[in-house]
């Protein structure tokens, strides 16, 4: 099977069950958006996927990507993108060096490397912005930023962490409409999280809302 299963996912927090027994495929090149209200379990069933739950929090599933299971193997080795409410650039590298950062190791030597960062940032719009400190950008450049390191670590899946949230209202369409974009172009299955009928929208796919009965 192809893309991004998941199969009797269930969540708990202390004695509360977050989610109970989810089951969701996303396909290749496919945006699949997850609604739900503020504190229902949206972000706890993403970083189960990507093999991050914080203390206190369990998951219990099958995931699966392409035929292989995941849940199983640390998060290094799962090969997802993750894309967050914050950019969290690291301010000690450049932009440049955020991206090399994120490189596979498979790429060899820093001439191939730097070209492939320098490459990706004028994919985005960054084109010539390498050099300069993270702390310097825009919100909107950040996001940009991001969305660039993401792809250049090679995911095999994207995960969208209601990455716009964080955007004034000036910035969140443009970014928007910009990272799906680039998400639908590389064929992955992309899972959405977001409590905002807008993203939902912009995403052009399936809305699966779990918790639409919850309490936010």
């Amino acid at each position: 099977m192809t893309g991004l299963a998941l199969d009797s996912v269930t969540i708990r927090a202390g004695d509360q069950t977050l989610l109970d027994a989810f089951e969701l495929t996303v396909a290749p090149g496919e945006i699949v958006t997850l609604m739900g209200p503020s504190g229902a379990g949206k972000s706890s069933l993403l970083a189960w996927i990507a093999g991050t739950l914080p203390p206190g929090i369990e998951g219990h599933g099958r995931l699966t990507l392409d035929g292989q299971r995941l849940d199983h193997l640390p998060p290094e080795r799962r090969h997802l993108g993750l894309l967050l409410q914050e950019p969290l650039l690291f301010p000690h590298m450049t932009v440049a060096g955020n991206l090399v950062f994120a490189i596979p190791r498979h790429v060899t030597g820093r001439t191939a490397r730097n070209s492939r960062a320098d490459d990706a940032l004028a994919r985005v719009g960054l084109e010539g912005l390498g050099s300069r400190d993270p702390r310097t950008l825009s919100g909107g450049q950040k996001s940009r930023a991001a969305l660039a390191r993401c792809l250049l670590a090679e995911p095999r899946a994207l995960l969208l962490d209601e990455p716009f949230t964080s955007l004034d209202s000036d910035l969140r369409q443009e970014i928007r409409d910009f990272v799906l974009e680039r998400a639908r172009a590389t064929g992955l299955p992309v899972l959405l999280v977001t409590h905002d009928q807008g993203d939902a929208e912009a995403a052009r796919g399936r809305i699966v809302q779990p918790w639409a009965h919850s309490r936010s």
